[in-house]
């Protein structure tokens, strides 16, 4: 199915793109640098959906309705540049705070892009992109918890 969008919501939608891909970026780095073992596998697993999303956004940019069903088993190879931080020291806490903290504003960012949309179907795309989103810091909070680097109060 086509959509035709209008200025404000393909604008959302590039800022969209902009945050997956960086939100790919850091994963993929972050998996690099990790030295807990656990951690890199929840990184290059949220890389992998990630993909999924900007696989997803681009596709509504060009005016086609991913069918969603078929979206969850795609492994889409993205040539992305994705630039090794070389010499970095952050440590496995750093980093998953820095994950948590994205993970935190892309949903929102999310959020307001829902309202603006006028087409259902997309605004269930965009919805279930947040809820996944949502999962991936859930999964960076209950690491970070059950390592003790993360104490809710």
């Amino acid at each position: 199915m086509n959509i035709t969008l209008t200025q404000k919501e393909r604008m959302l939608l590039e800022d969209q793109k902009s945050h997956e891909q960086i939100c790919i970026e850091k994963y993929a780095n972050y998996a690099n640098q990790a030295k807990d073992t656990q951690l890199k596998q929840i990184c290059k697993a949220n890389e992998q959906v990630e993909r999924n999303h900007l696989n997803t956004i681009n596709q509504l940019l060009n005016g086609t309705i991913p069918d969603m069903n078929s979206q969850q088993n795609q492994n889409p190879q993205q040539n992305m540049n994705n630039t090794q931080v070389s010499g970095s020291n952050l440590s496995d806490k750093d980093m998953c705070s820095d994950l948590l903290m994205t993970e935190k504003y892309v949903s929102g960012t999310y959020d307001t892009t829902i309202f603006e949309f006028r087409d259902t179907k997309v605004r269930d795309i965009l919805n279930h992109i947040q809820k996944e989103e949502q999962k991936h810091g859930e999964a960076i909070f209950k690491y970070m918890e059950s390592k003790g680097m993360y104490n809710v109060q």
